[in-house]
């Protein structure tokens, strides 16, 4: 069965030929594409775009939300319309809707229960920016506790209200720059309320001062991903001391925008300061208040000791300081079992952190004159080794240039520091035969010769006697010497060879000649028989 366009054709009793497998994969492609083809339907009475599960319905004029769309819905583009509110369950019935576009419309409320009966937690993407929302209440996002990323960029957005972010329990990305804010709810960022959040963009606001306090609690994965450029600034020692620790930490939230971050001197428009390229400006700040901002989260090696602040905006003589530990202990001045040591400051050391000394320790300041309390947690963790940013450089790039060095020191040493090859030990020559080189000559010198133990040598005491056999094949040797041809016994006549360098003619000592024709044949019988012993001629 094919359909296309909604209409459907049967073919029966047609048998397929057999097509190539090139062919199926074409043919396949081309019934995919007209499956997916980009159709218009009608939605509340305007044509919008479906392909597949993508739902598009932008630039219509829209004033309302359309009543009718399909249920298959993934992706609904509403944008680019003239959308003013989102009423209760505008969106009901989509069920499998994981992205919503409304940005470039002219909202300015989200009413009660908008977002019900839609795919709740199943939504993962909202984009409401470039709309006219003021205020952000604390019942928008109560459905929407599976949301990922929510854009609220380029509003008029002047306060949020304390609970409006606290259902998204799964929000990674937060946009909301380009507003009118003055303050922000910075508090009701924590670590088990937010666990996955890492992008917090605040900038291009209007911002004039920071609750350091509350920003310190944040999680370090906020604080590194918070964006404060180009608010209003008021300059001061703290809010300095804050932005430079975040600087030296290598904060991209910093380092990525270093010339956008401003203030104001003493609160003047006109006096707006880049405080990072002019520091002249805080030179006389005391930079103590950089040290007493402490992380949320602190990690210590086993047996390390720490110190652990209760930093608070309560002072006085009347303020006292009480901590919890993991373990649900309560600790006060002066500590307890000599593991935790505590300060009338306030302050918490743990002398040697343990393993069991890892979780999250809470500190209670109570004024008791004002009627006032503050809280703060601090989670510890103790490692076997500290996994510091100056350890994880020298482990990768410090040892990978010594592997290096080594390796090139290695190459060359085997290249030019190889034992040299010592010169050949010079063997002394074998004792001649008595009477045998004389008579004999070349004759025996270029017969076979096999000797099971060769002749003892003197070259020194302590010697061994090698008891290797050799064989040794020698040619006949052919050379003029004089003008005149040698030829080695065996070879025909023999012209009286009686020794080295003596030639001499059979018409000149026909003596001589006979006696060396002798010793040649006795010579070459005696070779031939195979001894154990050296043979000795007379």
């Amino acid at each position: 069965m094919v359909s296309v366009g909604g209409s459907a054709t049967f073919l029966q009793g047609v048998v397929a030929p057999a097509v190539p497998a090139a062919a199926l994969s074409w043919c396949f492609a081309v019934m995919l594409l007209v499956y997916l083809q980009v159709s218009p339907i009608q939605a509340g009475g305007h044509s919008c775009l479906c392909a597949s599960d993508i739902l598009s319905c932008t630039a219509l004029g829209l004033q309302r939300v359309p009543a009718e769309m399909p249920v298959s819905a993934v992706t609904l583009d509403l944008s680019h319309n003239r959308l003013v509110q989102l009423e209760g369950g505008g969106f009901g019935g989509l069920s499998r809707l994981e992205t919503l576009r409304l940005a470039h419309n002219q909202l300015t409320t989200i009413q009660p229960g908008a977002f019900r009966n839609a795919s709740g937690a199943l939504l993962r993407h909202l984009d409401l920016s470039s709309n006219q929302l003021h205020v952000l209440e604390q019942h928008y996002f109560l459905e929407l506790s599976g949301l990922e990323e929510l854009l609220l960029f380029n509003n008029r957005i002047a306060h949020v209200e304390s609970r409006a972010l606290a259902g998204l329990g799964g929000l990674c990305r937060a946009y909301l720059s380009h507003n009118r804010l003055t303050d922000f709810p910075f508090f009701t960022i924590q670590e088990h309320s937010h666990p996955h959040l890492s992008m917090l963009d605040l900038s291009s606001n209007r911002l004039p001062k920071l609750p350091l306090e509350d920003i310190s609690n944040l999680p370090i994965s906020v604080q590194r991903g918070l964006y404060l450029h180009n608010n209003s600034l008021v300059c001061e020692c703290s809010m300095y001391a804050l932005f430079r620790r975040w600087e030296q930490r290598r904060f991209a939230s910093v380092t990525d925008f270093r010339q956008e971050h401003t203030c104001l001197v003493y609160g003047i428009q006109r006096g707006t300061v880049r405080f990072f390229q002019h520091d002249r400006y805080f030179a006389k700040c005391n930079m103590t208040a950089l040290r007493q901002v402490q992380d949320s989260s602190v990690s210590v090696s086993i047996g390390q000791a720490v110190l652990l602040h209760c930093v608070t905006s309560l002072s006085g003589q009347h303020v006292t300081f009480l901590w919890v530990s993991p373990n649900q202990e309560y600790v006060a001045p002066p500590g307890n079992n000599g593991s935790l040591k505590m300060f009338t400051n306030g302050s918490l050391e743990i002398v040697a952190a343990r393993a069991e000394d890892s979780g999250i320790y809470w500190c209670m300041a109570l004024d008791q004159r004002q009627q006032r309390n503050e809280t703060r947690e601090v989670n510890v963790t103790v490692a076997l080794r500290h996994d510091g940013e100056s350890h994880e450089s020298f482990n990768t790039g410090f040892t990978t240039l010594l592997g290096c060095v080594v390796s090139l020191v290695l190459v060359l040493m085997y290249l030019y520091l190889t034992p040299c090859r010592c010169p050949p030990r010079l063997r002394a020559p074998p004792p001649a035969i008595p009477n045998q080189g004389n008579e004999v000559g070349a004759g025996s010198v270029q017969s076979s010769i096999l000797t099971p133990t060769p002749p003892a040598t003197t070259e020194g005491p302590g010697r061994k006697v090698s008891t290797n056999k050799h064989v040794v094949f020698l040619e006949p040797i052919r050379e003029q010497q004089n003008g005149r041809l040698r030829v080695g016994p065996g070879a025909g006549a023999v012209q009286g060879h009686l020794g080295p360098g003596l030639l001499l003619g059979p018409e000149q000592h026909p003596k001589l000649h006979n006696q060396a024709q002798q010793r040649v044949g006795e010579t070459d019988s005696i070779m031939s028989v195979f001894s154990d012993t050296p043979i000795m001629l007379p």
